[in-house]
């Protein structure tokens, strides 16, 4: 009996600890283990063999913590944070007001430069004594500047000679999460909301901190706590004192709460008979509630609105502008510090014209009509969000008001959460576009930032695909999304494989031939949900609400901008949208140097090609082959593309934990046969116009187009 018990103790203390090595994915790509390199282990510990932090506040303290955890965890072996320089102290940490001695450094020039947020991290000489120094001009940029020196530590950097000077581009660096009070979240795939706000504001989760902890170390600035298609009652006590609990948890980690605003609220919660925005009762309503939401949380950032798009309320109800609303709300928030961030996703079915072409038409009219706190967010294309899109032709159209970038991190048109699609290439597909708005240039990038019109405040929102999964995305390369959002907010000048390499190092492997692999996994995984779902300018083929799955056959619906027989426009001649002077002339709203590129068909990029034009089946493309035929290849090569990922997946296996190996794995076996169902079903779809043949060679639909048809995923999640 005795050896019994031994021989259980003994297996549950194996069990417990193969679940202590388990991973999760929970820690994202602030995985502080020991560093394996032990050369650089070695020069690491007698470089940083003390660390001085002087300064007591929050956000301060909160640095101490990072630092203790991180340096412990990568270096195995303790630190001591001192408030006074000690002998062997090599880590100086602070500003010149709360650290006499980056005072004595004579910082003063290089910290004006990187302003409030920027930081430097340098090798500097004190009293004759080598030291690594983290200065900035206020707590956060010490913050932000912390988490920099951390990963140089996780990424294996030579930390011997810094002169490393930072400060972010865009000022507003928000996460837009689009949860709902009942912990819905739409078009989330990765579980329920990570507010709970049933338990809130006694109840804080170790999550919301550990939330704000990645959110910092990215340099997001700003939380959009609930839905663009928003709900009055988050505006009321009970949830301002939840919405608070959560304020006070961000804070000290830089990171500001802002809420969405339903403009009918004052009819729904202070029963006024009206929300007309130039209502003298409509105007102290929202004055009173700005008042009483500032008690609860002194630093609010401001309102998200989506008004008079898909059914909201707003101020076109009462025969009011996009900027009557807009200023309305701005001219409360004013006095407080706070924003506006105005959404330009609107359209109308009612209206007889190029869903492309609606926000600009509604919108360029009322440019320089905008308070000073107001910003006009836009999103990186014209219709929603598609796996590739040109960009929106609001960018450069609107020079004296503040255009903020919507991305899309949520993968809700590119495979949803089981899906892997390295997001990076397209934000920077778009932020690189050049407007020619001023010139050739103009990118995307330079209106977003504010650099081109000067403006004073500028911005980047990232719709969040986080949810209450144990990973957070679902999808273990959902994070790298998330991840590079956050870098390309701070520095859009970053490239899509530097940002990979970072994520892959920190969060999977630095093994240079591990590391080699997946990163090319990343960067054509993009490309190859383009062509096995909506290539060469083709979208909007998604099925019916769901979103999820091919859908080219929808039609018939209440409303037409939301079947895909409205942009595809297949027909017995060809396919694609005419949106040049022959059709919608939506082209016209770009600058002449773009129309000029985008208008002729044999100028017009092939990536875009059936966005702006109707081409015929048998027309030739780049590679020579008819368009029908260039069609099945890029679907074809689109399903090639993912089984090739799984190829390079499955050869690492031993070099990844198991846990995650194979959690991607099956992914990889969902997407490939979902590429298969996309290829299929598209291709016979559109074969019913072109009436010509797959071409030999390549691997033919299993199925017949009505047995496709007849699918329809139940109780999808994000709806």
């Amino acid at each position: 009996m005795k050896k019994v018990l031994q021989f259980s103790l003994l297996f549950i203390a194996f069990f417990c600890h193969l679940s202590l090595k388990a991973e999760d994915g929970y820690r994202l790509w602030q995985r502080y283990d020991q560093l394996q390199n032990k050369d650089l282990l070695k020069q690491y510990r007698q470089s940083l063999n003390g660390v001085v932090v002087q300064g007591s506040s929050p956000t301060l303290t909160v640095v101490k913590e990072e630092l203790e955890m991180g340096m412990e965890g990568l270096l195995g072996s303790s630190i001591t944070i001192a408030n006074q320089l000690p002998k062997k102290a090599s880590l100086v940490v602070g500003t010149p007001a709360s650290s006499p001695i980056i005072k004595e450094l004579g910082l003063e020039q290089k910290l004006k430069e990187v302003g409030q947020e920027g930081y430097l991290l340098l090798s500097q000489k004190h009293k004759g004594k080598n030291h690594t120094v983290i200065a900035a001009n206020s707590d956060k940029g010490v913050l932000y500047g912390t988490f920099h020196f951390l990963r140089l530590l996780q990424t294996q950097q030579n930390i011997q000679a810094l002169n490393i000077s930072s400060s972010p581009k865009t000022k507003l660096r928000i996460l837009n999460h689009w949860d709902n009070l009942d912990r819905t979240v739409e078009r989330g795939y990765a579980g329920f909301s990570i507010w709970d706000w049933h338990k809130l504001p006694d109840y804080i989760d170790q999550r919301y901190i550990d939330y704000a902890r990645a959110n910092a170390s990215i340099g997001i600035n700003g939380t959009v706590l609930t839905n663009v298609n928003a709900n009055s009652l988050v505006l009321t006590p009970e949830y301002l004192q939840k919405v608070k609990a959560l304020a006070d948890v961000f804070r000290p980690y830089g990171i500001k709460v802002y809420l969405t605003a339903r403009f009918s609220s004052p009819i729904e919660l202070g029963k006024l008979k009206t929300a007309d925005p130039l209502d003298p009762a409509v105007k102290a309503w929202w004055k009173n509630k700005v008042n009483e939401i500032y008690t609860y949380i002194p630093d609010f950032g401001g309102f998200t609105v989506k008004a008079n798009s898909e059914g909201q309320p707003g101020p076109q109800n009462y025969n009011r502008s996009h900027a009557d609303g807009a200023n309305m709300l701005a001219e409360v928030l004013a006095p407080k510090g706070g924003i506006v961030m105005w959404r330009a996703f609107v359209y109308d079915n009612n209206v007889p014209d190029d869903r492309h072409k609606q926000a600009y038409t509604e919108f360029k009219p009322l440019d320089g009509t905008f308070q000073g706190n107001v910003m006009v967010q836009v999103k990186n294309g014209a219709i929603d969000f598609q796996p590739r899109e040109p960009f929106h032709p609001l960018f450069g159209a609107m020079p004296k008001t503040p255009l903020m970038m919507e991305f899309q991190i949520t993968q809700e048109y590119l495979g949803q959460g089981t899906h892997l699609a390295y997001l990076a290439p397209m934000f920077k597909e778009t932020l690189t576009a050049d407007t020619y708005a001023k010139g050739k240039g103009s990118t995307v990038a330079k209106v977003v930032d504010g650099s081109l019109d000067n403006h004073a405040i500028s911005g980047m929102a990232g719709v969040a695909n986080i949810g209450n999964d144990i990973n957070w995305t679902s999808h273990p390369f959902g994070q790298a999304n998330w991840y590079a959002f956050g870098r390309l907010a701070w520095d859009h000048e970053l490239t899509s494989e530097g940002i990979a390499d970072e994520w892959i190092k920190m969060t999977f492997s630095s093994a240079p031939s591990s590391q080699a692999a997946i990163r090319t996994m990343m960067m054509g995984s993009r490309e190859a949900v383009v062509n096995y779902m909506t290539p060469m300018g083709l979208h909007h083929l998604m099925g019916w609400s769901h979103h999820y799955g091919p859908g080219p056959w929808i039609k018939d619906k209440p409303r037409a901008d939301w079947t895909s027989v409205y942009y595809h426009r297949a027909d017995e001649k060809g396919l694609g949208f005419d949106r040049t002077k022959t059709g919608s002339n939506a082209l016209s709203q770009y600058a002449p140097e773009v129309q000029a590129q985008w208008g002729n068909p044999t100028t017009c990029p092939e990536e875009v090609l059936l966005w702006f034009h109707h081409v015929a089946w048998d027309a030739k493309t780049k590679s020579g082959r008819t368009l029908w035929d260039e069609l099945c290849y890029r679907y074809s090569g689109g399903v090639d593309s993912v089984r090739a990922m799984q190829k390079t997946w499955n050869s690492l296996e031993g070099q990844i934990d198991k846990e995650r190996h194979q959690q991607v794995k099956q992914y990889l076996a969902i997407q490939e046969k979902d590429a298969r169902w996309w290829r299929d079903a598209c291709l016979l779809y559109f074969q019913t116009f072109s009436k010509r043949p797959i071409p030999q060679e390549l691997e033919k639909p299993q199925g017949t187009l009505e047995q496709f048809m007849k699918i329809e995923p139940k109780f999808a999640p994000g709806i």
